[in-house]
């Protein structure tokens, strides 16, 4: 039975009488694109639609007609379906009020029952009736929403907006839907592609995913982005809390997780289409938007449609430029024309153009027009290419900012980052020589930067360098700039990034600090971050420029700064995953350490880097840099790290189902940690032997440890750690035959994983399989399916492999 979003047919043919008189509407012209669409399924609705032209008019009966037949076409058509929904949502005459006196109609039953949402009026009903609807997303995820801000100064592209509607509304019903738009740097692809997604979001329900791919990345130091890494930062904006190490299982479990999703994902500034192709939805409900200087003619292949944007009109190019000419534009009308005509039409370098008649409200358009005929760009580079007018208007843009500006822009263009933080440029503009007035100069300067088109705001205090911009930006630091000043500037960058880690590490994991290595108070000011979610944010938000910085002082030898910065950025790594970037910042810092004769350094690169490794399953490798830290710390005496290192090496041979070893390593952790009164440590060890137990099927040791990991970790106020407890203990209490009591206590557990300080979709979903197994065990089979399948549900998107498993336990008779 159809459910579509559109109310079925009756809705329809409302619409149709309302709409279809006028035989020049625009509702009826996009309703003959939709019969259009929906001929190519069912011949029948094209029959119809040209009867009633034949005619001259329609029925009501011929509109009802054509209203059940697209009704029932939808019914299995997914973009049929959608572009109804749209069509009708844009059209449908309002709803007509109600008389007076007259009340509001519901379905009763009987008594106090009422029905709410589809039903079914019938005299007799033969087989089963079924209600489609789409599901619901889990209201504690917050939906993901990453396009980039659009700018206010978007002139025209309105027929590119057309044709990208036609792309979007006749894709094939059953196909994945693609589109790439294609052209040169600065023609606006990505400005285009965000304003026609968000003025069309309520399209999609389930987000709007946006990823840079760099596919033009200026130097070796950042590059086109792997499709691995990506799809992790998807998968996680979706609520994965664990992914696959390899790119093959990201992308299965992706194509999994977005099967039914109605999802738009941008893909900007792709390389190749082998770059592309792991990411691209497979589902006609969602939409994948490439945008890249390159047609990426591959694509094609996947069924993709092509868009190539060219230039704006030269009216609209003459629109924009006279946002900053002002009525210098009508005055001299051939002259704009020549202007824009020499930046190519593009939007970007109009901008620029139009920026800098802003600034200098005196300069003619005539003058303007021959700086830039006659500058470092040529008219006929301009015409291969589009690059030699950025760079004339770039340098002309720079060669206008005021003093502190430029200097700001040479600097910010030394660093290795993709984000700069308003702390941080505050920093740069200071030089080492900070007054009561640098943040108000910073902050002109800066200023001065977004209003000439050189410099984006991201956020309330977070900027970018347009593709364009940064390398020119890089090229006037490095030529203008003398060594000394370089060196300045790289040093004050990595220190902020130092002192702004330290700062979120506070926040997110104080448990975590490395005693006897604070920073020097004083050197930058760290970025204001206030509360776990803020310093969260601040982490994600620049990342990159933090594994820059890391990169950087490897590179340069100061290994203090290279070890102590992966370790103060734990968090990032714990909490967000980037196991590719974590792996690599461990290495870094492992060899910075050694060659700094720090043993603590070293000892934390160890042991927290063996965590990523770990969490990638290299098990190998993993267990032998834990057993480096164990020789280490050996060395030094430090029975802490000892227990560290040693449970991290249970850890690894439970993962790899070698119980005994795991066994003796976590019984010596707990020794060590008794020893010198490390209660959660101790507390923690006893859990993972319980688990060890429960692996090896000795549910009376198992549930002894978990009884006394829980009551200390109860006393010492680790919720989330004694739910966890809890919640095996009842699992444990189950199979030992004390079915009662364990499902009380996984009930308790479900309902703290749900909400509150211990929330988790891990553990819930875990709970739930456990109280599926004990329904099993006791006959009730109905109750089980339920648990099995609502647990299968969330381990869809957080661990296919156990989706699978409860797959394979739901197909069992």
């Amino acid at each position: 039975m159809n459910a579509s979003p559109f109310s079925g047919p009756e809705a329809l043919y409302s619409a149709f009488v309302a709409c279809g008189a006028d035989q020049n509407s625009p509702a009826r012209d996009e309703l003959a694109r939709v019969v259009e669409a929906a001929a190519h399924s069912d011949e029948a609705v094209a029959r119809l639609w040209s009867a009633g032209d034949a005619r001259g008019e329609r029925t009501p009966a011929a509109w009802r007609r054509l209203a059940h037949e697209l009704d029932r076409i939808a019914s299995h058509d997914v973009g049929i379906d959608y572009a109804l929904t749209e069509w009708l949502r844009r059209h449908a005459p309002p709803s007509p009020p109600s008389p007076p006196g007259s009340t509001a109609v519901s379905n009763v039953i009987g008594g106090g029952s009422v029905l709410h949402g589809p039903s079914v009026q019938a005299r007799d009903i033969h087989g089963g009736i079924h209600f489609h609807t789409r599901p619901e997303p889990r209201p504690h995820l917050p939906v993901p929403r990453q396009l980039p801000p659009v700018t206010a100064r978007f002139i025209d592209r309105e027929t590119d907006r057309q044709i990208l509607e036609e792309v979007r509304t006749r894709s094939p019903a059953h196909a994945a839907r693609i589109l790439v738009v294609t052209g040169l740097a600065g023609i606006g692809k990505t400005a285009l592609v965000c304003h026609w997604l968000l003025e069309h979001a309520s399209s999609f329900p389930d987000g709007q995913l946006y990823a840079d791919l760099g596919g033009h990345a200026a130097d070796g130091e950042t590059g086109p982005v792997s499709p691995g890494t990506v799809l992790e930062a998807f998968l996680i904006a979706l609520g994965m809390s664990s992914v696959p190490a390899g790119t093959a299982q990201r992308s299965a479990l992706w194509r999994s997780v977005t099967a039914e999703l109605r999802l738009a994902v941008v893909l900007d500034n792709a390389f190749t289409a082998a770059q592309v192709r792991p990411l691209l939805l497979a589902t006609p409900a969602g939409l994948t938007v490439v945008t890249s200087r390159n047609a990426l003619t591959g694509l094609r292949a996947d069924g993709a449609s092509v868009h190539r944007l060219d230039g704006l009109s030269t009216e609209s190019a003459v629109e924009l430029l006279a946002v900053g000419g002002g009525t210098r534009v009508a005055r001299e009308p051939a002259a704009a024309q020549e202007v824009v005509r020499l930046c190519g039409r593009l939007p970007l370098a109009v901008g620029l153009a139009s920026a800098q008649l802003a600034v200098r409200p005196h300069r003619s358009l005539s003058a303007l027009a021959d700086s830039l005929s006659h500058g470092r760009g040529v008219v006929d580079g301009l015409r291969v290419d589009g690059e030699a007018v950025m760079r004339t208007a770039l340098d002309l843009s720079y060669e206008i900012l005021p003093d502190e500006s430029r200097a700001l822009y040479r600097r910010m263009g030394l660093l290795p980052a993709d984000r700069h933080d308003l702390s941080l440029l505050t920093a740069l503009a200071a030089d080492g020589e900070g007054t009561h007035d640098t943040g108000h100069a910073s902050d002109i300067a800066v200023h001065a930067l977004v209003e000439a088109n050189l410099l984006e705001e991201t956020g309330p205090t977070t900027y970018r360098f347009h593709d364009l911009v940064r390398p020119h930006a890089r090229r006037l630091g490095e030529e203008l700039e003398d060594a000394g000043r370089q060196e300045r500037t790289l040093r004050c960058f990595v220190d902020w990034c130092l002192v702004s880690a330290a700062a979120a590490e506070h926040i997110l994991t104080p448990s975590h600090r490395l005693p006897g290595h604070d920073l020097p108070a004083g050197t930058v000011a760290p970025a204001p971050l206030d509360g776990a979610e803020e310093a969260l944010a601040w982490l994600a938000t620049y990342r990159n420029g933090l594994m820059g910085a890391v990169r950087h002082s490897a590179k340069v030898g100061w290994d203090f700064s290279c070890w102590r910065l992966t370790d103060l950025i734990w968090p990032l790594f714990l909490r967000l995953r980037p196991s590719e970037m974590g792996i690599e910042a461990h290495r870094l810092g492992l060899d910075a350490a050694r060659r700094s004769g720090s043993r603590q350094g070293e000892g934390r690169m160890l042991t927290s880097g063996a965590i990523g490794l770990r969490n990638a399953g290299r098990y190998p490798e993993a267990a032998d840099w834990y057993r480096q830290a164990l020789e280490l710390a050996i060395a030094d005496h430090d029975v802490r790290q000892q227990a560290q290192a040693l449970s991290g090496l249970g850890h690894v041979g439970l993962l790899d189902h070698q119980l005994d070893d795991a066994r003796d390593h976590f019984e010596h952790a707990l020794r060590l940690r008794e020893s010198i009164g490390y209660r959660r440590g101790a507390a923690l060890s006893r859990r993972r032997l319980g688990e060890t137990a429960l692996a090896a099927d000795d549910l009376t040791t198992a549930a002894e440890q978990l009884r006394r990991a829980g009551t200390e970790l109860d006393a010492l106020g680790e919720t989330y750690e004694a739910t966890r407890v809890l919640a095996l203990l009842g699992h444990v209490l189950d199979r030992a035959g004390d079915s009662a009591g364990g499902v009380e206590l996984l009930r308790e557990c479900l309902t703290r994983f749900r909400a509150g300080d211990a929330r988790s979709e891990h553990w819930e979903a875990r709970c739930l399989e456990w109280l599926g197994e004990a329904a099993e065990a006791r006959g009730d089979h109905a109750e089980s399916i339920r648990h099995y399948e609502a647990a299968r549900e969330l381990f869809r998107r957080l661990s296919p492999e156990d989706a699978q498993r409860l797959d394979d336990r739901l197909r069992q008779p």
